[in-house]
């Protein structure tokens, strides 16, 4: 999967356009992705990407980067062993699109 733009509110994967948080997995996408506690992103946020163990988690954290980060959910990538990167939203996706075996959780707005 592509990512071919990504601007405040809206993402282009492979010429269909979102207009909802999403996680990109290798195979398929999770559309209308939603946090429980909106701005702070939480292991139970992440439960289909941790069970499936992804080689690098690629958290996008919104278009100037407010979403926050649960030190718990470092945590679990670390037991894992996932290789997290942790970018603004645009830099994230320019790095999804660079990397094989990963997985991208981003938050378009914010």
């Amino acid at each position: 999967m592509k990512i071919k733009d990504y601007d405040f509110g809206k993402i282009n994967i492979d010429g269909k356009i979102y207009e909802n948080d999403v996680i990109i997995f290798p195979d398929h996408i999770k559309d209308e992705w939603w946090r429980e506690q909106g701005h702070l992103l939480q292991t139970k946020d992440l439960k289909e990407v941790f069970k499936e163990k992804p080689k690098k988690l690629i958290i996008g954290t919104g278009y100037s980067g407010k979403m926050e980060i649960d030190d718990k959910v470092k945590q679990k990538a670390d037991e894992l062993k996932v290789e997290l990167i942790i970018k603004k939203s645009t830099e994230a996706c320019k790095t999804f699109n660079k990397e094989k075996d990963a997985v991208l959780a981003v938050h378009l707005t914010c």
